[in-house]
């Protein structure tokens, strides 16, 4: 399962383009299985309020994040969400993605979601 967070539409379009069933973190979303983490990257690098939230109480089954962001903002900042998720839930960070990123990021991230998702 991917399971994510989207404001603009950037991240909902990427997680349609997987071949993976997915669903919006809505306030109170549990998920009692293993799922990949799919996130926005809001301020200058913050993790979003509502994806936050939902890691207090469903960390222990994300398997990894994939963090969109806008490469405009600079190195420091660009998909600041995904390090901040990684260092503090120890949640492998998968891929960075520059707005929509491209086919190769998507086959790639398709990779990690059969191998270490699904397995």
């Amino acid at each position: 399962m991917i399971v994510y967070a989207s404001r603009t539409g950037n991240v909902r379009y990427i997680a349609s383009k997987l071949k993976a069933e997915s669903i919006g973190i809505v306030e109170e979303l549990t998920v009692n299985q293993p799922y990949l983490l799919m996130t926005y990257t809001d301020g200058l690098g913050d993790i979003p309020r509502e994806v936050a939230h939902f890691l207090e109480h469903n960390a222990n089954d994300c398997k990894g994040v994939v963090v969109s962001g806008n490469r405009n903002f600079g190195h420091k900042v660009f998909g600041g969400a995904g390090d901040k998720i990684q260092s503090t839930y120890h949640i492998p960070l998968v891929r960075k993605l520059d707005l929509r990123g491209y086919k190769a990021d998507y086959d790639a991230i398709q990779k990690f979601y059969e191998t270490r998702v699904l397995e």
